[in-house]
This record gives structure tokens, sequence and C-alpha cells, in this order.
């Protein structure tokens, strides 16, 4: 939790830093683009504010009301950025491109601006707050890209693909996802004042504000799909899923597995629930034996399994998931 909490707080820092700048720059210039790229600030800014609320709610201790803990608490306030957050500031960035598309409005990109008693080109203020802000970003995208990376290492994914349908830390997952599309919204803007520059033509202004609100609400629909598999109680992936199946089916003793089951209850949290067929020859003492040299197994095995439940059977059948 230490790791996602200081991928957010660097996250947040960048961002909020960086709607100023942004606004500052749209308030001077006109922007469409740079509307829309404040509009994405300011909502990554309340990402980050959702996030370390679910980080801090998480932490709660189980209690007789939630048994296992708050751990879904991180879902549920990422699922609520991608709604919310990202949906609102997408579209308000699609519709204000739209407009701009349409009316050929680029601001006053062309015109002059006073400043701390000095004048220049309006645009040339477009140009150092996304400079800077590419550089905030930067820094943000690359804390967040070591969080990922621990990940995948500890789990032996082999990329960021197979990490983006598997991790169950939607935490670093989020702040991730949501700098390098930051990255690619500046970059966006940055392109599009700079063809209006060139060419005087309004038009790239606009398209760079609505490809932005685009690329905004591509994120918010990936980012609430990965959120509804964890809260519905997504299981372990198959691989991982059978390597503790076999650790249960190879102990001595246990004659077939009846029932297996694992789901996520928080970020890196797995309940393991399985009903195992032991020999009759066992007595009771025996049994019990077994059982907690299992769940102390599959602990070892997977430390991220944290809550394990053997109910044993006296059928044979390897039957279950």
């Amino acid at each position: 939790m230490a790791s996602s909490k200081r991928v957010v707080v660097a996250a947040g820092v960048a961002n909020g830093a960086i709607a100023i700048m942004k606004f500052l720059g749209f308030l001077l210039t006109g922007s469409p683009a740079m509307l829309s790229e404040t509009y994405h600030s300011i909502s990554d800014t309340g990402n980050q504010v959702f996030l370390l609320i679910g980080l801090r709610y998480s932490g709660r201790e189980a209690d007789r009301t939630h048994p296992f803990g708050y751990g879904k608490a991180q879902f549920f306030y990422s699922f609520l950025v991608s709604v919310l957050l990202f949906g609102i500031a997408g579209w308000m960035s699609l519709t204000h491109g739209y407009e701009a598309i349409v009316h050929g409005h680029a601001g006053g990109l062309h015109g002059q601006v006073e400043l701390l008693g000095a004048s220049f080109r309006a645009v040339y203020v477009n140009y150092a707050v996304l400079g800077g802000a590419f550089c905030f970003e930067g820094y943000a995208l690359v804390t967040a890209y070591q969080g990922m990376r621990a990940d995948m290492e500890e789990h032996g994914w082999t990329g960021f693909v197979e990490a983006f349908k598997k991790t169950s830390n939607i935490t670093t997952l989020t702040a991730f996802t949501e700098d390098t599309v930051a990255v690619c919204g500046i970059v966006l803007a940055f392109v599009g004042v700079l063809l209006t520059d060139v060419t005087g033509n309004p038009l790239w202004d606009g398209l760079a504000a609505l490809c932005i609100g685009l690329l905004l609400m591509g994120f918010a629909l990936a980012l609430a799909w990965e959120n509804k598999r964890l809260l519905l109680g997504e299981s372990l992936p198959k691989s991982e899923e059978d390597e503790l199946r076999e650790t249960v089916a190879s102990w001595e003793g246990v004659t077939g597995i009846v029932d297996f089951r694992t789901v996520y209850f928080g970020p890196n949290h797995i309940l393991v629930a399985t009903d195992v067929a032991f020999d009759r020859s066992l007595d009771t003492g025996d049994v019990d034996a077994h059982i907690t040299a299992i769940e102390d197994a599959l602990i070892e095995h997977n430390p991220s399994v944290k809550k394990v439940y053997i109910e044993p059977e006296t059928a044979t059948s390897t039957g279950g998931r």
C-alpha cells in the first residue's frame, strides 16, 4: 500500500500544478486544446483524491459488518474515477472540441499578451505551459511505471497487457494508465497548437481538443471494465489458481478435491475456499493437522493469499472449479 500511495501522491502533486498552468494558458490564449487539457488535469487531480480516499478506507480493520475487510473500497473509488471524472471530463473536452471545429474558433493564439511588463505572442504561453506539463507528467509517469514494474516482477507477468488484465492493484494501474493518457493528451495539444500556429487554420486546435476528449472517454470505459471484474469478485488467473489447487491435491492424505474457489477481496488479497476429501483412515486430529499445514503452504506459495477455508469431505470426487 505504501508504494501505491507514493504513486498516487506523486501524480496528485503533478496534476494539481499542471491544472493551474493549463488554465492560466487558456485564460491568456483562449485555445480549445488548452481548455480540454485543463479539464483533463482537473479530472486527474480529482482522480488522485478519490484514490487516496480508497487507499485510506481500504486500510480499515475487518469488523462484523465487513468480515473480510474493506479492501474492495479501492475498486469502488477507482470505478467512481472512471465514471464521474474521466467520463465527464472526456465529454466536456469532446463537445468543446466539436464546437471549436464547427465554428472555426482557436482562441487568441496569434495575438499578443502582456505578462510581467513583457509583450510576446500568445502561442508561446501554450508552448511553455505544455512543456512544463510534460515534465511534471513525465515525473509522475516514471513513478507509476516503477510501481507497475514492481507488480509485474512480483507476479512474473511478461508485459503490460498481461498486467492490465490480471492485476488487482487497481490504484497503481489507474495512476499508470492515467499518466500515460496525460502524456498523450499533452502531445496531442502541442501538435494541435503547433499546426494552428504554422498554418493559421484553427481546425487543428479544435481537432486536438476533440481527440483529447475521445482519449479520455476511451480510458474511462477501459478503466470501468477493469474495475467491474474485481467488484464482481474475480478469481485468480487460471494458471495461478491451478498452482494452488495442485499444492492441495498433492498433499499427503488428500484423496481428492471436491471444490476449489478463489476470489479477490482487495488488492493482492485473495480468499481460498476448498472442499477436500481426506483418506478415511485419518482420524480427526490428523485431518486438523493436515488442514493447518495446507493453509500455511498455500499462504507461503502465494503471499497474496490472506484467508484459507478448508472443509473436509468424505467424497473422493474431484469436481468443482
